[in-house]
């Protein structure tokens, strides 16, 4: 069965064995000891071909036509593992192989899979692209895996919310649970208050469209237990705290947590782990209306705790309260959420390094070290308990606000800690879901981030 897509797109490679046009990516070296094909070296040498990193000189055979492609590695290829992404971008359609080149085989088909990827669902022409055989020494199923996660990621990212609403998220995520034959279970509007998810009704009720709950599950009893939890807000317009224009540019991505964990979700249920697997997405559409949650109320959360709202901007750690006070009876073994919640996160590490929270110092090591081994950038960041005192609220337990604006990102992931006191490990994972620009393996855009690391992670733990 192949992974899901929410998006069909064509598949960046190919299979055409000796049809297909050479590449030969080489370092500065090679061009200077001439060990590489001798037309390639000859035709580069001609050139003045330097070999830098992410330059590409196409090679004619001697009748003119289209021989092949020198690419370009620069002096110290481990420096960017997915340089093979501007490829993807940079061949003229057709299709390709990697004749030789000094990277793993599966970094270098991963790398030009994921510097493949085009968001052109509303352009009117669509352009062909460049193909590329997987080697014989990658593994392929697992690339192609991989790619459909960060891809759907991406995809709902990307999409618009006039068609990424709380409704079209939930049929996405009906979808991903069909294509899998996972459980699937959805609590909406009113019915929250009845099942005891009131920040999260709280949070949606000013919306057209109603706030709801998405669970899903998938696995075998007795495996290890897995949760994922995922802030998917539509959209922000910040409430009655309403942000500015220019804040608001880019909050179509503000359910990036919930897109990622979906991504993160396909990976694990398209390997077949064997994990006992569950998701949980609290969706909503902060907005402004009569009915809309104000400055200064105070709630009531799952867990009990109440919690004064110092701004309605606040909202995903609101939401992510119910849903991990939820996810936490049942006592996972793991429970990871991801929220795109602070601009503290990017002030601090920007838009590339997400941080992740956790007290938990196994986990901390085996998650930094899944990162490295995928080059998937993560970084720990402290849950000071010195910050408790800013989390309380003068007239509630908890405030969803805390003034001052200093260490913002600690802070809410102090309040998160708050709702999960049964589970064995947990980590909070605060993201920005968008690559502000192009990079090797991004051709900018909505973005999934540490979702392969964790990946990783739980496949490697499994039992």
């Amino acid at each position: 069965m192949a992974p899901y897509q929410f998006i069909e797109r064509p598949t960046p490679f190919n299979t055409k064995g000796g049809s297909t046009l050479p590449i030969f990516a080489v370092t500065p070296a090679h061009i200077e000891t001439g060990t590489i094909d001798p037309i390639a070296l000859d035709w580069a040498r001609k050139a003045g071909y330097k070999a830098e990193s992410g330059s590409l000189l196409l090679i004619p055979t001697a009748d003119g036509q289209l021989g092949g492609a020198l690419f370009g590695l620069g002096t110290n290829p481990s420096e960017q593992p997915y340089i093979t992404g501007r490829l993807a971008r940079a061949l003229p359609a057709g299709d390709w192989h990697i004749e030789t080149a000094p990277l793993t085989a599966n970094r270098l088909a991963l790398g030009f899979g994921l510097g493949s990827y085009r968001f052109d669902r509303y352009k009117s022409e669509k352009s062909s692209a460049a193909t590329l055989m997987i080697p014989r020494d990658a593994d392929g199923a697992d690339i192609k895996r991989q790619l459909a996660g960060v891809f759907l990621a991406r995809d709902l990212i990307n999409t618009p919310t006039n068609d990424m609403g709380p409704d079209q998220l939930e049929a996405a995520f009906r979808a991903l649970a069909a294509h899998y034959k996972a459980e699937l279970s959805v609590i909406t509007g009113d019915e929250l208050l009845e099942q005891n998810f009131p920040l999260v009704h709280t949070v949606g009720r000013a919306s057209a469209d109603a706030p709801r709950l998405l669970e899903l599950r998938w696995g075998k009893k007795g495996h290890r237990k897995v949760t994922l939890v995922g802030k998917g807000v539509c959209f922000d317009t910040g409430g009655l705290d309403i942000k500015p224009a220019a804040s608001m540019l880019l909050m179509k991505k503000d359910m990036g947590g919930a897109a990622n964990v979906m991504g993160l979700a396909l990976m694990i249920m398209d390997a077949k782990l064997k994990v006992d697997l569950r998701v949980i997405v609290p969706v909503v559409e902060n907005a402004i209306s009569s009915n809309a949650f104000r400055p200064g109320d105070i709630y009531r959360s799952r867990k009990g705790l109440t919690v004064q709202i110092d701004n309605t901007d606040a909202e995903g750690r609101l939401i992510l309260a119910d849903a991990l006070a939820y996810a936490d009876e049942e006592e996972p073994e793991l429970l990871i959420d991801m929220a795109t919640l602070t601009g503290a996160a990017r002030v601090a590490l920007g838009p590339d390094l997400p941080p992740f929270f956790t007290d938990d110092a196994n986990l901390a090591h085996d998650l930094t070290e899944a990162s490295l081994e995928t080059d998937d950038p993560i970084w720990r960041l402290p849950l000071y308990a010195g910050y408790e005192r800013d989390v309380r609220a003068k007239f509630a337990d908890l405030t969803n606000a805390p003034a001052g604006g200093m260490a913002g990102s600690i802070t809410a992931a102090l309040f998160l800690k708050r709702f999960v006191s049964k589970t064995k490990s947990w980590a909070h994972f605060d993201i920005y879901g968008w690559a502000p620009s192009e990079r090797p393996h991004s051709p900018g855009g909505g973005e999934a981030q540490a979702i392969r690391a964790l990946f990783h992670h739980i496949r490697t733990s499994q039992r």
